[in-house]
């Protein structure tokens, strides 16, 4: 099978599993591989999706001496931050397999620096989270943070300490990412479905972006075709960027698979929590499928539309018409719903996630189709015109953080398909051929009629 030359950071799929094209590889390692030590002392090897459950475990031993975690992909380890030199709380940390990292800000301290963030420093076009690689908040503003605020924003971080939050710019706006590719259509916007689900009731269902719940309450999944579903429940802007749209048709079959293109797809058989430093995978229509790493967690994004909180950063690049599809792992764990951020596929830029588990827990829903178990069919996507964007602030590895970039996008009533103008980052103008998968032939319904594509 041959693969044409692919763009950084873009990965490609053969027989439904991922083969690395170029120099990214993103085989990931198999949870708990080796211990090389049967007593503790020396690190074992484990699974990004394992790094919440042993964080999880620790936070609640180490009390306040506990300042965040990251997962290295290289090592395969779980780095655990500690406050102090406190020999007890080194060999806890080794005792379960984790390598400790004395660090100078605790939790507390960068919870504070997020709360005065949140009071002195909302402004549009800002975002920020906490990076526990490097200790420290970094604050993110877009090319529409100038002039006084940009002064503010500055002023803001420099009070916090030079050892507590960085800002840096970013060359586009932050923006939800609309138009193009195969997508499901509403009200005059259009959107890509996420995952399919199955709703509380036991009623096929499928999760999609909040902004797109909010531009229109019906969905189709062709421009001028009839409405297959109708949206349930929505959150944007606020607690984050999701929302539940019924399938119809009660005997709808929702694939428990993200369709990647090429008559290929993923199965999906769990949702997981993401870890900063995990190597995660986007499906997008515009752009097909990208790799990349969380940076970030319960990102806060501040949009003219108004804030949106409890959002995953990345570095995977995204472009008009990718926002609303799946982020996931190669091992098939659904991870996130593109919401929105700055940059495009050529000079890169920072892309933010509504996490999966978040979505499920707040509308009562499960992966999957009831009578095939779990899983989720995805289509890659593009989110409607109509949607905005908003940002808002949680903490994350026991920091109030909030990721840096934003959604900023079109106009959340009417479906409108607008986007903010002014930034470098905008991707591609203009519509796309819906009929058109763009980018090696993604074609994104993989949910809607069950069938992996239409």
């Amino acid at each position: 099978m041959s693969h044409k030359r692919i763009p950084k950071r873009k990965a490609a799929i053969a027989a439904g599993s991922v083969a690395a094209l170029g120099a990214a590889a993103l085989i990931l390692p198999n949870a708990m591989a080796s211990q090389t030590d049967p007593a503790g002392s020396a690190p074992q090897t484990f699974k990004a999706a394992d790094v919440s459950d042993v964080a999880g475990q620790l936070a609640s031993q180490l009390g306040d001496a506990f300042a965040g975690s990251y997962y290295d992909a290289g090592k395969q380890q779980i780095i655990i931050n500690v406050v102090g030199n406190d020999s007890n709380v080194v060999n806890q940390i080794r005792k379960a397999g984790a390598v400790p990292n004395e660090v100078n800000n605790s939790t507390a301290e960068l919870e504070a620096a997020a709360k005065t963030l949140r009071t002195d420093a909302t402004i549009p076009g800002t975002a920020w989270s906490v990076d526990p690689k490097t200790n420290e908040i970094r604050v993110t503003a877009d090319s529409t943070v100038t002039g006084a605020k940009w002064n503010q924003l500055t002023s803001t971080v420099k009070s916090l300490g030079s050892d507590t939050a960085t800002v840096k710019k970013s060359a586009g706006t932050f923006k939800t990412f609309v138009e193009g590719g195969d997508a499901i259509f509403g009200g005059g916007a259009r959107c890509s479905l996420g995952f399919n689900v199955t709703a509380e009731d036991g009623s096929p269902a499928f999760l999609t972006a909040g902004h797109c719940g909010v531009a229109a309450a019906a969905w189709a999944d062709s421009q001028d075709g009839e409405p297959i579903a109708t949206v349930d429940q929505a959150t944007f802007p606020g607690d984050g960027d999701f929302a539940l749209v019924k399938y119809d048709d009660p005997n709808t079959q929702a694939a428990s698979t993200v369709n990647v293109g090429g008559g290929q797809t993923v199965d999906i058989t769990q949702a997981a929590e993401a870890a900063v430093g995990q190597q995660v995978l986007r499906m997008g229509s515009t752009t097909g499928l990208n790799d990349g790493n969380v940076t970030g967690l319960d990102a806060t994004v501040n949009y003219p539309e108004g804030t949106v909180t409890g959002l995953i950063q990345t570095d995977v690049c995204a472009e008009p018409g990718d926002s609303g599809g799946s982020l996931f792992t190669q091992d098939g764990s659904a991870i996130g719903l593109t919401s929105g951020g700055s940059g495009d596929c050529t000079a890169g830029g920072e892309t933010f996630f509504q996490p999966v588990t978040t979505a499920l827990t707040a509308v009562g829903a499960t992966l999957g189709d009831a009578g095939a178990g779990a899983g989720a069919g995805a289509g890659a996507g593009d989110e409607a015109g109509g949607a905005g964007a908003g940002a808002g602030d949680q903490q994350a590895g026991g920091a109030d953080d909030q990721a840096g970039g934003d959604q900023a996008g079109g106009d959340q009533a009417g479906g409108a398909d607008e986007q903010q103008a002014g930034g470098a980052g905008d991707a591609a103008g203009g519509t796309e051929d819906p009929s058109a998968p763009a980018d090696g032939g993604v074609d994104n319904g993989a949910g809607l009629t069950g069938q992996g594509g239409h």
